[in-house]
């Protein structure tokens, strides 16, 4: 996940950490060994002028399974829960009602815990950049999702298309069939055919 979210345009940076559980500053063979609690998580700091959080989230959903409970790929344990962990309360709205959205895709219930971040504790230098260190390690996502990630610089969901009776005010009717109906317009008939200046 940590390298995941590092190749996402507008994302300043990741960072390994244990969070949730029940003690300050775990080990990883606590957390791994002795149920202290903690959740694996990725602590990520990003542009809010560039990506918004709903954008954010909206491409978490994409690498994990959201009705996994306690596991995620090949990973099971309370330790590979799925949750999202905030500091900031005027997150919570948004972060809930992007879960509800999420559920309206799924007939299962969605695993994803949301609670106010505790016990944080950054993981061992070793786990830090894993992949990076380690460029064959495992990782359950796959490589499309990654491209999709880096690839992807506008929230899709921002620019929702305008409905079709709108489009038919806004449009000629010549623009409309050809863009809502597959239509051609007619050969060297357009506004555009003797223009010969460079394009942008």
């Amino acid at each position: 996940m940590e390298k995941y979210f590092a190749s996402i345009h507008g994302v300043k940076s990741t960072q390994v950490a244990y969070a949730n559980g029940s003690t300050e500053s775990p080990t990883y063979e606590e957390v791994f060994h002795h149920n202290s609690g903690h959740a694996e998580t990725v602590k990520v700091t990003y542009d809010p002028t560039v990506l918004t959080l709903e954008f954010l989230l909206d491409l978490y959903y994409e690498a994990i399974d959201p009705v996994s409970h306690n596991r995620q790929g090949g990973d099971t344990g309370e330790q590979y829960r799925t949750g999202i962990y905030y500091v900031s309360k005027e997150d919570a709205p948004v972060i809930k009602n992007s879960i509800a959205r999420l559920q309206g895709r799924y007939s299962k219930s969605i695993a994803i815990e949301v609670l106010p971040l505790r016990n944080f504790s950054a993981a061992e230098e070793y786990h830090q950049k894993y992949l990076n260190k380690n460029p064959g390690g495992y990782c359950h996502i796959g490589k499309a999702q990654f491209e999709k990630a880096a690839k992807t610089i506008i929230n899709p969901v921002a620019y929702p298309a305008p409905g079709l009776a709108e489009l038919r005010q806004k449009l000629t009717p010549e623009q409309y069939e050809v863009t809502q109906r597959n239509a051609t317009e007619p050969p060297f008939e357009n506004e555009f055919c003797q223009t010969f200046t460079p394009g942008i």
